[in-house]
C-alpha cells in the first residue's frame, strides 16, 4: 500500500484502504498486516495505523476479533466497474519486488534525518537561500572529504568535489569530457552504457571473471577511459583482484588513461571490512563516484564525484553556472547528519539489516534448492543465482507469473561481449519489506528450475556457494 494525497496521515491510510476494498484488490475476509508491520513499512507511527483500523471497524468497512486479526468485512462489495466509459487497463504491480537496484524504503532515517534537517535549517548561511554553487555546498565537500578519507580511503579536498544528482546524472557529465571510447565490464547496468553512447562514446566490453574486470584485455581495446565497479562488481558480485587494481592504474598512467570507479554496494561488505577506494592509488588518474542511493535513499538525488584537478573545470563547463540539480537544504542535511555521526550509524544499521536478509536467502536456498549455486554473496544487496544452461529465460517467465520482479543476467550483458553467456537470476533482497520476504523466498524457489538429473549436468566448474 502507498499512500498519496494530503490531508493527515491517518486520513491518507483510511482512504487507500477504503480504495482497495472498494476496487476488490482487498477481497472480503482477507487479512490485514497487524499494525505493527504496516506502521513500519508506511514508516509512520503505530498508533496512526491503529486508529486508521478503528475507525473502518466503526464504518463497516473492517472486522475485528481477538485472535483473528483484522479483515475486510465480508459484506463489503466492489463496486461495479464503470461501463460508460473506456478507460486504460489497470498496471499490475508484481507482487514481490527482487530488483536489484533499491534498498529497503521503510528503513529510511526519517528522526535522524529530520533532526539533521532542523539543526541545518538553523544553521545555514544566508547564500544557501540564494543561486546555488555548481561545485555544490561547501558544507556537504567538506563533509565529503572526511568521510571519504575515512570510510573508503578516498584522497581528495572539498574543490576536488561535485556535487550530483547521483551515478547517472555524474556519468552524463563525464561523458562530454571523457578521452576516446570507453571500456566497460562485459556484465554491468545497461542503462550506463546507453549515457556513455548518447554522449558519443563508444563502448569496448571487458571480459568478467572470479577476480573482477579482466585488466589485461585493457591495452588492445584502444580505450582512454575505463569503467569499474571494483568494490562489488555489478551483477555478477567479488570485488576487483588486488593485483588487478594495481594493474589498471599501472595502465592508466602509461597511457594517459583514466579510471572511472563506481562504488557500487562498497559500505556493504559482508565477510570483512570494506574494500578500500581504487582512488587512493591515483587520485590523479580516477574519478571516484558515489551517491546517496543505496544508503539512504535514490528519492534524495543526492551523489558526489571526487575527481582529478584537470577535469573539476571542464565537468563544470558541462554542468552549467548554476546549480540545478540538488537543492542546497538537502546539501546541508546530508553534511549534516555526515559530521554529527547519525550516517555512519544508520549505514552499520543497514549493513547488520541487509546481512540477515541475505543469510535467510541463503538458508532458503539451501534447504528448498541446494542445486543452485549462489555467488556474488559476501557484499551489496543482491545474489546470483548460477542456472542451468539454457534456463534462464524460463526461470525469469516463471518468476513473473508468481509475481516477481527480478531479471535475469542477459539483461546485463554487453552486446558485443564475446564471453560465453552464463544464464544465472539476479536477486535483489533489499526491497520486499519485512513482513513480505519469506513470501518472495517462497515464490522464487517455486520459479527455480529443478535439479537436472546427474547424468546431464554438464561440468562447468560452477554450482558452488561463495
Amino acid at each position: 500500500m502507498e499512500l498519496s494525497g494530503t490531508g493527515a496521515l491517518r486520513d491518507q491510510v483510511m482512504r487507500a484502504l477504503r480504495e482497495a476494498i472498494g476496487t476488490g484488490r482487498l477481497a472480503p475476509g482477507t487479512r490485514l498486516p497487524p499494525y505493527r508491520s504496516l506502521a513500519r513499512d508506511l514508516g509512520i507511527a503505530l498508533n496512526t495505523v491503529g486508529d486508521a483500523y478503528g475507525e473502518l471497524v466503526a464504518e463497516g468497512w473492517l472486522t475485528a476479533r481477538q485472535g483473528s486479526g483484522t479483515r475486510v468485512a465480508r459484506r463489503s462489495t466492489p463496486l461495479p466497474p464503470d461501463r460508460s466509459r473506456r478507460s486504460a487497463p489497470p498496471v499490475r504491480r508484481p507482487a514481490h519486488d527482487l530488483m536489484p537496484t533499491s534498498p529497503d524504503a521503510a528503513m529510511f532515517p526519517r528522526a535522524a534525518w529530520q533532526t539533521s534537517s532542523r539543526r541545518a535549517l538553523n544553521a545555514a548561511p544566508n547564500d544557501a537561500f540564494g543561486v546555488g554553487d555548481p561545485r555544490g555546498r561547501v558544507e556537504l565537500r567538506t563533509a565529503l572529504t572526511e568521510y571519504l578519507a575515512r570510510a573508503r580511503g578516498v584522497r581528495t579536498a572539498p574543490h576536488r568535489i561535485i556535487v550530483c544528482a547521483g551515478f547517472a546524472h555524474a556519468l552524463q557529465m563525464l561523458g562530454r569530457v571523457l578521452p576516446g571510447d570507453v571500456a566497460v565490464e562485459s556484465y554491468g547496468l545497461d542503462f550506463h552504457r546507453s549515457l556513455l553512447t548518447a554522449a558519443g562514446r563508444r563502448t569496448v566490453p571487458l571480459a568478467v571473471d572470479a577476480r573482477g574486470a579482466v585488466i589485461d584485455e585493457l591495452p588492445g581495446t584502444g580505450a582512454r577511459t575505463v569503467l569499474l565497479t571494483p568494490a562489488h562488481q555489478f551483477p555478477t558480485g567479488g570485488p576487483l583482484h588486488p593485483a588487478r587494481r594495481a594493474a589498471v592504474i599501472d595502465w592508466a598512467r602509461a597511457g594517459g588513461g583514466l579510471v572511472v570507479e563506481d562504488d557500487y554496494d562498497g559500505e556493504f561488505r559482508y565477510d570483512r571490512q570494506p574494500v578500500g577506494a581504487v582512488q587512493g592509488l591515483d587520485p590523479d588518474r580516477v574519478v571516484y563516484i558515489g551517491s546517496t542511493s543505496k544508503s539512504l535513499s535514490p528519492a534524495l538525488r543526492i551523489g558526489w564525484m571526487a575527481v582529478p584537478d584537470h577535469l573539476v573545470d571542464d565537468i563544470l563547463a558541462v554542468k552549467g553556472a548554476r546549480e540545478l540539480w540538488t537543492g542546497a537544504l538537502e546539501q546541508l542535511t546530508l553534511a549534516d547528519f555526515i559530521v554529527c555521526g547519525a550516517y555512519d550509524r544508520h549505514v552499520r544499521r543497514m549493513r547488520l539489516n541487509y546481512r540477515r536478509r541475505r543469510d535467510r536467502l541463503l538458508a532458503t536456498l539451501g534447504a528448498r534448492a541446494p542445486h543452485i549455486g549462489v555467488g556474488g554473496i559476501a557484499a551489496g544487496l543482491h545474489a546470483v543465482l548460477d542456472l542451468p544452461p539454457g534456463s534462464e529465460a524460463a526461470a525469469v517467465r516463471a518468476a513473473s507469473r508468481r509475481g516477481l520482479a527480478l531479471e535475469g543476467l542477459a539483461a546485463y550483458r554487453h552486446p558485443d561481449s564475446a564471453m560465453p553467456p552464463r544464464d544465472g537470476l539476479v536477486i535483489g533482497y533489499g526491497t520486499p519489506p519485512d513482513h513480505a520476504f519469506d513470501a518472495a523466498l517462497e515464490a522464487l524457489c517455486l520459479a527455480l528450475p529443478d535439479p537436472v538429473p546427474a547424468r546431464e549436468v554438464p561440468d562447468t566448474g560452477r554450482g558452488t556457494r561463495r
